[in-house]
């Protein structure tokens, strides 16, 4: 090997040594950047974006790093968030929980179908993980557990659906990976729609069909009568979220606004919402523009580290080396698209979806698109496994964000035994959208043309 290529591997494998050291990634990724720099000058190691390294390279990086933050389509990150953290204290959730439940809680596991169908419609507006799995626990799970549900069962559902919101447009995952890829944020939005309403599908054809084969997990509750009142409330439920959602995606697909426009919108239709509910007071309004600032600022920081890495681990030839890699696999095109994705399936299991989007992301697109394959439908996929991702341990956050607010009775190990059949069904929703790509292109095509 080449002393670049050594300096490129090493530079690799001590991001992914030190992220278990616990230190900030953004810290662990920015500092790796300036070091292997400064080793490379020493070493007068040959770099592919110039002719030997040198402190004009590091200007460079400073001048691409900087352009990261005048990017207009990020800009569209706080405004997604502010989005999802207001609509998360405006009683929207509560009442459809409470009006849905009417309909289906009559069913065995129509409790754990509401809070699917609450899941998806909460996905669809704040696009945030942390923010629907509490919600969720929080509105869901003590009814589920008073109805006698199983522990486990109650857990991973609550879990899973609350992970939709990271795929299911709007979603700041989708932003970040369209801005990583040069690709247009409307066509990954439009792209995850279908995508994530089979996975949503595919928990609630599970959840039915085990309350049918094991009825003492998932007991019916008492029918409530069903009347036109009923019917009404929950009409006036969905017709929030669903205005917004129209809002939002509506937007995009008709092009009567850009992504980033359309993220405005969203914002401002929250604090539509959020004054019609009578929940905009000034305490409420604070703390969401806090975290909305402290969340930003804290993706940014990765981003930032994640920029200058790659720049110069692409210098040192990193890019190169794995795509050498992967194409001197013994697999057809198709055998190294699975062999990218089961390794990101993998890696899900000890780092973050934004260490895996910043970094893993950029190095293997080059290869899927010299390939011949559509970078959307990949681009989707490689979503869904990141999705996975907050269901496996050790990293797998929205197992801690459920333990933070559960109740007593619900530990690690049962929330654990909870969201394996989900995995396994994100999984088979996986090789569906490998099989039919249409899945993932249809939608965009009838928006932009194929």
């Amino acid at each position: 090997m080449a002393p670049n290529e050594v300096l490129a591997l090493l530079m690799f494998l001590s991001f992914i040594a030190l992220v278990f050291t616990g230190f900030p990634v953004a810290w662990i990724l920015g500092g790796l950047a300036v070091i292997f720099t400064a080793v490379a000058i020493v070493l007068n190691v040959d770099f592919n974006m110039a002719a030997t390294v040198d402190w004009a390279y590091t200007s460079l990086t400073v001048d691409r790093t900087w352009n990261v933050m005048e990017n207009w389509v990020m800009v569209a990150l706080p405004m997604f968030i502010f989005m999802g953290l207001l609509l998360d204290r405006s009683g929207i959730a509560n009442q459809l929980m409470v009006s849905v439940a009417r309909l289906f809680g009559g069913v065995r596991g129509g409790l754990a179908v509401t809070v699917t169908l609450i899941g998806l419609m909460l996905a669809a507006t704040t696009g945030i993980i942390g923010a629907s799995v509490v919600l969720l626990a929080l509105l869901g799970l003590p009814v589920m557990l008073q109805q006698g549900y199983d522990k486990s069962l109650a857990a991973g559902t609550v879990c899973a659906v609350g992970t939709l919101g990271i795929l299911i447009p709007p979603s700041i995952m989708l932003v970040l990976m369209a801005d990583r890829m040069s690709m247009s944020v409307g066509d990954l939005f439009l792209g995850a729609v279908f995508p994530g309403m089979l996975l949503g599908g595919l928990y609630i054809v599970y959840l039915l069909g085990y309350g049918f084969i094991r009825p003492d997990a998932m007991p019916a509750a008492e029918r409530e009568r069903v009347d036109w009142k009923a019917i009404v409330d929950l009409f006036v439920a969905i017709l929030p979220p669903a205005f917004l959602i129209l809002a939002v995606l509506g937007s995009i697909f008709f092009g009567l606004a850009t992504p980033t426009e359309a993220a405005g919108v969203g914002a401002a239709g929250a604090m539509a919402l959020a004054l019609v509910k009578r929940q905009l007071t000034l305490p409420v309004l604070k703390e969401v523009l806090y975290e909305t600032t402290r969340t930003t600022a804290f993706i940014f920081g990765i981003l930032l580290g994640a920029t200058a890495f790659a720049l110069v681990l692409r210098g040192l030839g990193g890019d190169e080396l794995i795509e050498g890699a992967l194409l001197g696999l013994p697999f057809e095109a198709t055998g190294i698209i699975i062999c990218i994705l089961f390794a990101t399936f993998l890696l899900g299991f000890f780092l973050d979806w934004i260490e895996l989007t910043l970094i893993i992301l950029p190095l293997v697109s080059p290869v899927v698109i010299n390939l011949g394959f559509d970078p959307v439908w990949f681009t989707v996929m490689f979503a869904v496994c990141l999705q996975t991702s907050f269901l496996t341990p050790p990293v797998g956050f929205a197992i801690f964000y459920l333990k933070g607010v559960a109740p007593e009775g619900i530990d690690v190990k049962t929330i654990y035994r909870g969201v394996v059949p989900f995995i396994i069904l994100q999984v088979i929703g996986l090789i569906i959208i490998f099989n039919w790509d249409g899945l993932v292109t249809w939608l965009p095509e009838q928006a932009y043309g194929p």
